[in-house]
């Protein structure tokens, strides 16, 4: 059964074949209006979500098939306390499809274990959000006509940005990429994703506090809101929400043909002057993540009998507890504790839910 949970789910061949699809879909959306006709997808969505979810419903009913599901979690029997992995074989029995977002790190990945149909992560916490990386990836691609030779600059939150760390991980395996990251000190990206991604590959890469003087060196700016729902600590959130403001004035510096994205939703980070500059592409990249994620649910409904191939991992199971409150181990007692060796010589393994780091002593 092929899931998508995380981005480094699919190959870049993979990923540059969804791109297609989505640009025919786009050119000639009449040959797509019925390929889906009697399948079901579930949207189940356990925090809120406007875009995400209202696409994924959009790309089924434009491939000719229905939706089902619900949009909070009180709304189902999660509120009654039934696990997610149970909720993963219900839905089983009545859709094709899923698609799930939900606030702990790694309840997708949980339900694709228990699923007998594909599950694809419409976001787990601060963790991943794969299908945002694609409508990115399908954004910069229409823009650009290459995802190579670029040079991208994320600003904002890029500590608990699920979209910042995903797109990085994606754009890891195209030529001649740099990374320029924008954000205060207490944002910035996390080392694990500094350290086993950037240095890693040895991608070309800068951290500066500063966006102005940053922006006239960017073909692709990716603006972050500082999410409000991954503070566990309000001040802090409210010391650092109006850390980046782009306006038209900071864009008289940038490239013209800079490409301005934004995953939505903003809160002020972007003017609303700045909509109507031909710089700005955030409300056509809403629209492209309805393209790819009809070019997605095609891809895994035609392999739904296909069997993933995984390279064998080095795990330790049940001798270490994973300490992140936001993964779903913290709030699923059953599931049993599960990390990835990713350095057996230094002891560093991942929980396979969240990726939380932990020292085997």
């Amino acid at each position: 059964m092929r899931h998508l949970i995380d981005i480094q789910d699919l190959s870049t061949q993979e990923i540059d074949e969804l791109i297609q699809v989505a640009l025919d879909i786009i050119a000639d959306p009449a040959k797509y209006s019925e390929v889906c006709k009697g399948k079901k997808l579930a949207t189940l969505f356990f925090e809120p979500s406007t875009r995400t979810r209202l696409s994924f419903e959009a790309a089924m009913l434009e491939l000719g098939g229905n939706v089902i599901g619900f949009s909070e979690a009180s709304s189902s029997s999660a509120a009654k306390g039934e696990s997610v992995a149970d909720t993963a074989k219900i839905i089983s029995c009545y859709a094709d499809i899923i698609a799930m977002r939900h606030p702990k790190e790694g309840a997708p990945y949980v339900a694709s274990i228990n699923s007998t149909i594909p599950v694809i992560n419409a976001g787990d916490g601060g963790h991943c959000h794969p299908t945002q990386t694609l409508t990115d990836l399908l954004t910069i691609y229409r823009e650009k006509g290459r995802l190579d030779n670029l040079t991208i600059g994320f600003c904002g939150d890029l500590k608990y940005g699920r979209t910042v760390h995903s797109l990085i991980n994606a754009l890891s395996r195209y030529a001649n990429i740099k990374i320029v990251l924008i954000s205060p000190e207490e944002l910035r990206l996390p080392g694990y994703m500094r350290y086993e991604v950037l240095d890693k590959l040895g991608m070309e890469y800068v951290e500066t506090p500063n966006l102005e003087s940053a922006l006239g060196e960017l073909d692709v700016l990716y603006m972050t809101r500082i999410q409000r729902e991954r503070f566990t600590d309000p001040a802090e959130y409210e010391r650092l929400k109006n850390s980046y403001v782009l306006d038209l004035e900071k864009l008289e510096s940038a490239k013209k043909d800079l490409s301005i994205l934004h995953p939505l939703p903003r809160v002020n980070e972007i003017r609303v002057n700045v909509d109507k500059d031909p710089r700005a592409c955030y409300f056509t990249q809403a629209l492209n993540g309805k393209y790819i994620r009809m070019a997605l649910i095609l891809r895994l409904l035609e392999e739904v009998n296909k069997t993933s191939v995984h390279e064998e991992e080095d795990l330790i199971v049940g001798e270490l507890q994973c300490e992140n409150p936001k993964c779903i181990t913290s709030c699923e007692q059953e599931l049993e504790h599960v990390f990835r060796v990713v350095d057996r010589e230094h002891g560093i393994c991942r929980c396979i839910y969240c990726e939380s780091k932990q020292i085997k002593k």
